[in-house]
């Protein structure tokens, strides 16, 4: 047994990591403080039920029972819809019919930041056995094992749609895909299940491109694509693929799913599934529209600070990224690329109505000799 005070560091983490997926619903449109608030109201009314359903030894998920090894359901089906939540109170983006709209910023960032998650994710999964034995190392090596695969079915599915051309940003999306979907199966099912989750995973999520279009809904960061729908594929195929023994290598645990012959248990899997997305999206509307209509909190930037940009209006010693390259006092005149093509077009009129340096001086030196 762990040391309670270090159990209790850990599961923190996991909240605190779960409402930063939460949060992403907000992208490029909520207010910073207002999701400092929305945050601690979600953790503590929405996550903290539902972790409590799912790994207290008191929680009828639990007692079900139904298979979560990691937090497929507290993290992934929860965040997931809370994302969506957040993306439909806020409501869409305002953009002035900018081509680069929806598309990947910066796409080193992008890598990097699938690489850093990535090896976070072996201690969120194999740090959940909380212990040393056989079965901790299986989850830590499925969920390699799941995220190499989630990438190839990701690029797989993007070289069909493109007509033979890859793309890095998928590669990074399939890896997450492949690491959410395995998070609920870890520590229940073999490697080669683990590839085959992973794999499956990222091709369900990489085939809802259009999803935002057919929600009507402008969710930009894929919260919902990526951890709701994500962790709901991993949930269910944890149902179906979980075998005894890859659970009874820990010395305590007998958990069997579909391919044992216990066919129930893809059944409990959603009931898993469908009390947590309805509770949590909800939970969290109900939550959202109450500080939405709170008199002076405001969800949401004006369209202007949209327009700017949300690192110069939500802080007062922040330039991050390409807006770097500006002046301060050029900054009232951005308006997501829109007001720099004026100010290109502007200055080309500058430029053309004026003569050339050398011209004016020549004319200056004429008049005075006359």
């Amino acid at each position: 047994m762990i040391p309670e005070i270090v159990f209790c560091l850990y599961q923190l983490l996991f909240c605190a990591c779960t409402v930063q997926i939460v949060i992403g619903g907000s992208f490029e449109r909520g207010r910073i403080l207002p999701s400092l608030i929305f945050g601690f109201l979600w953790a503590t009314i929405v996550y903290c039920p539902i972790a409590c359903w799912t790994w207290n030894s008191n929680g009828w998920l639990f007692n079900l029972p139904s298979l979560d090894f990691a937090g497929g359901g507290p993290v992934h089906i929860a965040s997931g819809w809370a994302g969506l939540a957040y993306a439909f109170v806020l409501g869409k983006r305002k953009h002035a019919g900018e081509s680069s709209h929806g598309k990947p910023h910066n796409t080193t960032l992008v890598f990097l930041g699938t690489v850093l998650i990535w090896f976070g994710w072996f201690g969120f999964n194999g740090g959940s056995a909380l212990n040393g034995t056989i079965r901790s190392m299986y989850a830590a090596f499925n969920t390699n094992v799941a995220a190499s695969t989630g990438a190839i079915g990701w690029v797989m599915v993007d070289y069909i749609r493109t007509k033979g051309k890859f793309s890095v940003v998928g590669a990074c999306e399939g890896a997450i895909a492949g690491l959410v979907g395995i998070t609920p199966a870890a520590g229940y099912v073999s490697l080669w299940l683990a590839a085959v989750i992973g794999f499956l995973t990222a091709i369900v999520c990489a085939s809802l491109q259009d999803l935002n279009k057919w929600l009507r809904i402008d969710e930009g960061l894929y919260v919902f694509k990526l951890h709701g729908i994500g962790g709901m594929v991993g949930s269910f195929l944890t149902g179906c693929f979980a075998d005894q023994a890859i659970s009874a290598l820990d010395g305590a645990t007998l958990a069997t799913g579909a391919i044992n012959g216990n066919g129930i248990q893809v059944g409990k899997q959603f009931a898993e599934i469908t009390s947590i997305s309805a509770y949590s999206f909800v939970v969290s509307c109900i939550l959202l529209l109450i500080l939405k209509y709170i008199p002076g909190l405001g969800l949401r930037v004006s369209e202007e600070a949209e327009m700017i940009g949300l690192d110069l209006d939500q802080f007062f010693d922040e330039q991050i990224g390409d807006w770097a390259g500006f002046e301060n006092e050029n900054m009232d005149k951005i308006t997501h690329g829109i007001a720099r093509e004026q100010d290109i077009h502007h200055a080309e009129g500058a430029m053309i109505s004026s003569p050339p340096s050398t011209e004016r001086e020549a004319v200056t030196a004429d008049g005075k000799r006359d």
